[in-house]
């Protein structure tokens, strides 16, 4: 079985917090609430505040398939980003940038006019002296935090991020919260 949901902003790609939580603070958002199928688990990550398409299966080949870097799955993201892009710092996110663990693989990364999507709550910030832009950014690995960190490192950084698909599967008719079964 293979699912498409859109994750929501603020909620873990897991069905419990493990984070140990102490002095009373509130247990985070988690896969728990949202009515998925028993013995399904993601196939990959969506950081906690990141948003839109995340795989769930109970077929651990499709899983590794879907998830291994080796494999080159393209996930495309629709990326709001501090500031406005100029050709050179688009350039950079094509041709690999120079993180801390290395240079990535060359993104595809073009300028979107604002996607319709639905409100985030909480809302991005707003800031009247700086401008933003969306764009539109497809990897073929899975770093921890990549986009934002691709995006910083060329000085662009990440207000919001929606995943809006992993290979053919696409996010599109989900609100958040919602998922569907794909064909895998």
């Amino acid at each position: 079985m293979l699912i498409a949901f859109n994750k929501p902003f603020n909620v873990l790609c897991q069905f419990t917090d493990r984070s140990g939580l102490q002095d009373g603070a509130q247990a985070r958002r988690t896969l728990a609430g949202f009515g998925l199928p028993a013995g399904v688990y993601p196939a990959g990550r969506l950081d906690y505040d990141s948003e839109g398409l995340l795989l769930l299966t109970d077929d651990g080949r499709l899983a590794h398939r879907l998830s291994d870097p080796r494999h080159k799955q393209p996930k495309t993201y629709q990326v709001q980003v501090e500031g406005g892009p100029d050709d050179f710092q688009l350039q950079a996110l094509r041709d690999g940038v120079v993180l801390k663990d290395g240079r990535t693989r060359p993104a595809r990364v073009r300028r979107i006019d604002t996607p319709d999507l639905w409100p985030r709550d909480p809302p991005v910030r707003y800031r009247k002296t700086v401008p933003d832009a969306w764009l539109e950014l497809t990897i073929t690995e899975g770093r921890n935090r990549q986009v934002r960190r691709m995006t910083a490192a060329v000085g662009l950084p990440t207000l919001r991020l929606v995943r809006v698909a992993v290979g053919a599967i696409r996010l599109a008719g989900l609100a958040p919260g919602q998922w569907r079964i794909e064909a895998p």
